[in-house]
């Protein structure tokens, strides 16, 4: 019957498995785009000041964020009179203050000195 609802010219006795039919495509659709939307990151959702302390771990006062605008330590967007952050953006800030370990310095030493194929005293 849906193929030949398709192929065919709908009768008007066809027309309520016609309707029945493009109501089961409907919910199929809805239901694809609603798991679609919750499978979807929110990495570039944008924050403002209020909403970027309660984002942040620590969640800093909003004279702190200003602070860091000040003094450019954090990634800023603004719109005229209107800051905003991007969350990947944020997300980035955070990791990239990540402090090596020493198992990874030793990592990196050693590779710079076999790269180097020599150590300098």
């Amino acid at each position: 019957m849906q193929e030949n609802i398709l192929q065919n010219e709908i009768s008007f006795n066809d027309m309520p498995k016609a309707l029945a039919y493009l109501i089961s495509k409907v919910d199929r659709l809805e239901t694809l785009l609603s798991v679609s939307k919750l499978e979807q990151p929110d990495s570039d959702k944008w924050f403002n000041v209020q909403e970027l302390c309660e984002f942040l771990p620590d969640k800093p006062a909003r004279q702190t964020v200003y602070g860091w605008i000040g003094q450019k330590l954090i990634p800023y967007h603004k719109k005229g009179k209107k800051l905003q952050f991007l969350k990947s953006e944020i997300d980035a800030w955070l990791l990239g203050d990540k402090r090596q370990s020493v198992a990874e310095l030793q990592a990196e030493a050693a590779e710079f000195v076999a790269k180097k194929g020599r150590i300098v005293r």
